[in-house]
């Protein structure tokens, strides 16, 4: 090989690992500080065939259960909206994102805001659940970019800002048994929303609406087969 072909597929390689890598899960410097303990998290595949990290507790039954304690889903951290991510869009996901949750979770339990409204005799499950990032990152190079020309004017558009872009929102949720006050399941979700056309497109929550409405299936199949 010559020089310059080397040269050309040294910089392909290079571009493929760094352009096209994109995690269909949360690395751990991702990690809000939100669920507190991220210990046992392990990678599953989703009923939609979307990755997750989940962790759940050896015994945990859902069908012992008939209310759960959730009010909406939280903004966590503080909320700081920047030129493409608005407070709207984030206000927005915010209701999008605990109507799904009530939706998924309305099939088997009664919902209630706070611990004091369940009924006496009910066990009650406590949700907490918080969007802890939204932005938009490159897309993956496609297989028809894995070739030495295709890479490099790839990682041209990525670096010019002129790439297609895809949304993306961070979701953690800690469920917690009531009555004993321990966690019995963990969550952390990468959810991948609509495609952008560049860098500068803002990101808008319907965006993700089939994003969440996949979730929404995936929480209910979760529940119900047991």
């Amino acid at each position: 090989m010559g020089m310059s072909n080397k040269w050309i597929a040294g910089i392909a390689l290079s571009c493929v690992f760094q352009v096209g890598c994109v995690s269909k899960v949360a690395q751990q410097e991702q990690y809000s500080g939100f669920l507190g303990n991220y210990q046992g998290l392990e990678e599953q595949t989703t009923p939609s065939e979307q990755k997750v990290l989940r962790w759940v507790s050896p015994g945990f039954d859902p069908r012992a259960y008939s209310t759960v304690v959730f009010r909406q889903m939280e903004l966590y951290p503080s909320p700081k909206p920047t030129a493409r991510v608005s407070l709207k869009t984030l206000q927005d996901l915010q209701l999008m994102a605990s109507n799904s949750v009530k939706q998924a979770f309305s099939r088997r339990y009664a919902i209630v805001p706070y611990p004091q409204l369940a009924p006496t005799d009910s066990r009650s499950l406590i949700l907490q659940a918080a969007i802890t990032h939204v932005s938009a990152n490159n897309e993956g190079m496609h297989w028809y970019e894995a070739v030495p020309i295709g890479a490099i004017v790839g990682a041209t558009q990525a670096a010019t800002g002129h790439r297609d872009q895809t949304a993306e929102m961070y979701i953690e949720a800690n469920l917690i048994d009531a009555k004993t006050g321990l966690p019995v399941a963990k969550m952390v979700r990468k959810v991948f929303g609509a495609t952008l056309d560049n860098a500068q497109q803002p990101v808008l929550a319907s965006d993700f609406k089939v994003a969440l409405k996949s979730m929404t299936d995936d929480m209910q199949a979760l529940l119900l087969k047991h």
